[in-house]
């Protein structure tokens, strides 16, 4: 099968070896340009939890001592495992939506009414988890440490490897991610390649703006599960 993925590299590369294992073809074409902005330093030491809703949150945050023994509040199993990774060691995941996190939040015994969080986050997001806790009550402070910029441009490389083996699978990870590489393959005129192709979508959002432009096989799929969701493919 072939399988097209837009992560960029850094996230994706865990997930394309196993398909590549499993002996699938891999295109790889991201479809965001991550960045890190300037963000204040953070006192872990004010805060009673942190919350992330990315891995790119995790990676970009900037704190001014080692103490990594706050607990994380991760919205999936990657962004956990990153956490950890990281040196955090009191993590707790979601079931990989932003709601879900939510729930996580409210229900934890980590947090209570005179508890202090911070949320980071990029600068594009569909769903202000910070006014959502608010609106319940929660102190949380909103730092936005990461950049996300739409890729519009196709290089020779991939854009033939799309014509010699156009895919059957593609992995699609956000609405910018969706908004990304949809303008590509109206630029290049790729439609006729790609259109037939089942579209994995990471949320009901990200579906509908392949539904709204015509595309006919579509899935939702939880990140962690892409593995299991294809099987059930077969």
């Amino acid at each position: 099968m072939n399988i097209l993925i837009t992560r960029p590299l850094m996230d994706a590369e865990d997930l394309m070896e196993k398909l590549f294992a499993y002996g699938h073809k891999i295109i790889h074409l991201p479809t965001l340009k991550i960045s890190t902005v300037e963000a204040e330093l953070i006192n872990p030491d004010h805060f009673d939890a942190f919350v992330f809703t990315s891995t790119n949150a995790v990676r970009n945050i900037k704190l001014t001592s080692t103490n990594k023994s706050v607990h994380c509040f991760c919205v999936g199993s990657i962004t956990e495992k990153i956490a950890r990774q990281s040196g955090f060691v009191n993590t707790s995941s979601a079931g990989g939506t932003v709601n879900a996190l939510k729930n996580l939040i409210m229900i934890s015994d980590k947090v209570n009414k005179n508890s202090n969080l911070a949320y980071f986050c990029g600068d594009n997001i569909s769903y202000d988890l910070d006014l959502e806790l608010k609106s319940e009550g929660i102190k949380i402070k909103k730092i936005i440490n990461y950049s996300s910029e739409i890729i519009s441009d196709l290089n020779n490389e991939n854009k033939k490897l799309i014509e010699n083996f156009p895919p059957d699978l593609i992995y699609i990870y956000s609405v910018r991610s969706a908004e990304s590489f949809t303008t590509i393959v109206k630029n290049y005129r790729l439609n006729p390649l790609v259109t037939q192709s089942t579209v994995m979508c990471i949320s009901r959002k990200v579906a509908y703006i392949f539904k709204s432009q015509g595309w006919k096989k579509i899935e939702i799929f939880n990140p962690g599960d892409e593995i299991l969701k294809l099987k059930d493919l077969d």
